[in-house]
């Protein structure tokens, strides 16, 4: 069997991420952190196998290249939207979250319906708060599931996402207002 005919294995990857989304979510909502644990530690694992396996094979897709990044922001945001719920991180830290990333796509559209189509790949700064966001994750229910970690982990993590969300919004308004800005040039 050709090598070619394997294409579809990232986007099978991406979907089984999709689908870990209802699970890992009711997990939180449960309290069983465990479970959570191990779901979102899959998910972290699919996501790294399907970008490396699109990468390596050339098996890229318009879907992969749009579902992809889709999946890892809901998955992010369903953990912060439920641990917002049960207490555990505070409102305006969601709230900033979500509201980076709802400044990304909007601008994303106003850019697409107002300049052009484009194709947007995530800037270093935003690769950074990704990460930061998800290893904050894996640590806040590593330490709600009674492993040992530092408990000072939550403040400082909270933090981090905060000074990451602000930076990395901040840089995405200034990189792309340009670009509009120089495309909008005589």
């Amino acid at each position: 069997m050709k090598l070619h005919a394997w294409r579809w294995i990232p986007n099978a990857l991406t979907l089984v991420r999709i689908f870990l989304i209802a699970p890992f979510a009711r997990a939180l909502l449960v309290q069983e952190y465990r479970l959570a644990l191990v779901i979102f530690a899959v998910a972290s694992v699919t996501d790294g196998l399907d970008g490396y396996l699109a990468r390596r094979f050339n098996w890229r897709s318009r879907f992969g290249a749009l579902a992809d990044p889709l999946a890892d922001k809901a998955l992010l945001i369903t953990a912060y939207l439920v641990l917002t719920y049960t207490s555990v991180l505070p409102l305006w830290l969601f709230l900033l979250v979500l509201g980076r990333d709802l400044l990304i796509v909007g601008g994303a559209l106003v850019y697409h319906y107002g300049i052009g189509r484009f194709d947007m790949e995530p800037s270093m700064p935003g690769k950074l708060n990704t990460l930061v966001q998800i290893v904050v994750i894996l640590g806040i229910i590593t330490i709600l599931a009674g492993m040992p970690v530092q408990p000072v982990w939550l403040n400082v993590g909270i933090w981090l996402v905060a000074i990451s969300a602000v930076f990395s919004g901040g840089h995405y308004m200034v990189v792309w207002g340009a670009r509009a800005w120089r495309a909008r040039q005589p």
